[in-house]
């Protein structure tokens, strides 16, 4: 390194920069091209099917989920259905409202692979009180 060196490292660090992938991803604004709800908290959409997935190691469970065809672009998503029995509130060609789960970065979160969503509403019912039993399921 010599006198006037400077001006060599910084175009060396700026070009060195793209091999970083947080950079590159946040600076390209990956994440908001490859969302499915394009930037929305939520996002409404008809049930397509139910099934379970098994939980990662060390949990045996089976996770309830469901797929959701989003009405604003028709993209199709996986999402979780929390609750106790909640699956059973939830039939095909329903409308729901889906969400974020809120693992880090937009990742799966716990035990479920693969599935970054979870439904909140039914027919425009909230899930969590169709579980518990205050209300009842609407008609569509």
């Amino acid at each position: 390194m010599g006198l006037k060196a400077a001006g060599k490292l910084i175009k060396k660090r700026k070009k060195f920069k793209w091999k970083d992938r947080k950079y590159k991803a946040s600076t390209l604004d990956l994440f908001a091209k490859s969302d499915p709800l394009e930037g929305a908290t939520q996002a409404k959409g008809i049930v397509i099917s139910k099934f379970q997935k098994e939980a990662a190691q060390p949990n045996s469970a089976m996770r309830k989920c469901c797929k959701v065809q989003l009405k604003k672009n028709g993209k199709t998503v996986g999402a979780f259905i929390p609750g106790n029995l909640a699956q059973k509130f939830i039939d095909e060609h329903d409308e729901v409202m889906i969400e974020r789960i809120g693992g880090k970065m937009g990742r799966a979160k716990g035990d479920i692979r693969g599935i970054r969503w979870q439904v909140i509403q039914v027919n425009d019912q909230p899930l969590h009180r169709l579980v518990k039993g205050k209300i009842e399921k609407g008609r569509r």
